[in-house]
């Protein structure tokens, strides 16, 4: 899949879908890293793939996050 691709999915996805994600990337990330470890298979563009799509969903989170905790205050402010 291209950069321009994850990222238009990525976008879409809630939060809470993204910090699944996240975890499912945390996962196959440490699983690459066992592989390489042991010797089995070339998988070191796997691992900055995994790597920089993990940072991707972060930085999403991140971004996010302070916008929802935005709303629910003026909620509280209003109501």
């Amino acid at each position: 899949m291209k950069k321009k691709d994850i990222l238009e999915q990525l976008n879409q996805m809630e939060t809470d879908e993204l910090k699944e994600q996240a975890d499912s990337l945390k996962e196959s990330l440490f699983r690459l890293k066992f592989k390489k470890s042991l010797g089995v298979g070339d998988s070191v563009s796997d691992i900055r793939r995994e790597k920089k799509t993990l940072a991707r969903v972060n930085t999403l989170i991140a971004q996010r996050e302070p916008a929802q905790k935005g709303k629910s205050k003026r909620a509280k402010v209003n109501g």
